[in-house]
């Protein structure tokens, strides 16, 4: 007997400026259908999915800002999709920009159950870019100017087993999985969005690809978890973005991954008994885990050298 969780990866091509709510959500609920056809029980969209990636611009009109976030999840444009997805029986992860009614502004996602409970959600931790414009810049990466950090990293039960949401740049951190593995996470979840040309350092673009999966794959490993990581791709208003969508098993071998930039659903039969053959091993927390040896880890944010 096996748990069994059937998760589709639904890869999103570029989304103008232009683009207006209701054709997103059309091409979501596009790839959706077709991730219920191929017998899918999850689908993991990316993050912001329901518009382009704003931060890349100077926005200082608030009505304009506005426009991009979601007061009310659903809200009228994306109860469709909520209710498409109640139909077919299927579950589903999206990313969006989030305003709360009392004024915070946060990367989020929310987790939606097959019977269209809403599971949790999810406020991106590790905020990237910068606050203030920088003209050096051929694209801006404002996200630190429009998004506040959430407040944790937290795992739920959901779809037969313990699963998490995780935003871009939180694949990055080896503190995102070891969290969410100490919360005994099987299944990670991650949408994002990623420019290609990294400006600070240039001469990181060409393992823009390479660092995805190695990150990811990592996490997945060393925490004896299933990983989903969904990009928004392709060349969006100018700014080509990384693709390379993948399911990812608990050994750090790629299960699925996608082929093209665009719209693209991926799917993989993801046994969360899996697991256990890394966390009860190699991975076994309460047998190997020395965290009076880690203070570091939490005492301290920047490296502090050793004296000379």
């Amino acid at each position: 007997m096996t748990r069994d969780v059937v998760v589709a990866a639904a890869q999103m091509g570029p989304i103008a400026k232009a683009d207006e709510r209701g054709a997103v959500v059309d091409r979501l609920l596009a790839l959706l259908r077709e991730a219920a056809a191929r017998g899918a029980g999850l689908v993991v969209f990316p993050e912001l999915a329901l518009t382009t990636f704003f931060p890349r611009w100077v926005i200082d009109d608030p009505e304009e800002l506005d426009h991009y976030y979601e007061s009310e999840m659903p809200g009228p444009d994306t109860k469709p999709l909520f209710d498409e997805a109640l139909r077919l029986g299927i579950g589903f992860q999206l990313g969006y920009a989030e305003l709360t009614s009392d004024g915070h502004r946060y990367n989020a996602a929310i987790l939606v159950e097959r019977d269209g409970r809403i599971v949790s959600t999810y406020r991106k931790v590790h905020v990237p870019g910068h606050e203030e414009p920088e003209d050096w810049r051929p694209f801006q990466h404002l996200e630190r100017r429009y998004f506040e950090p959430g407040p944790e990293f937290a795992a739920h039960r959901a779809f037969g087993g313990i699963v998490a949401s995780a935003l871009c740049n939180d694949r990055r951190w080896p503190e995102t999985y070891r969290v969410l593995g100490l919360q005994g996470v099987e299944l990670v979840m991650i949408g994002y969005n990623t420019p290609i040309h990294y400006a600070p350092d240039p001469g990181q673009d060409h393992l823009a690809g390479f660092h995805n999966n190695l990150v990811m794959a990592s996490g997945a490993y060393q925490n004896g978890t299933w990983v989903v990581g969904v990009a928004k791709g392709g060349e969006e208003e100018g700014v080509p973005s990384l693709a390379e969508s993948q399911i990812i098993a608990p050994s750090g071998e790629v299960v699925a991954r996608a082929l093209t930039e665009g719209d693209e659903v991926i799917v993989a039969v993801c046994d969360l008994d899996r697991c256990n053959d890394y966390k009860t091993t190699v991975f076994d927390f309460a047998r190997y885990r020395l965290p009076d040896r880690y203070h570091r880890i939490t005492d301290q944010i920047g490296a502090e050298l050793p004296p000379p």
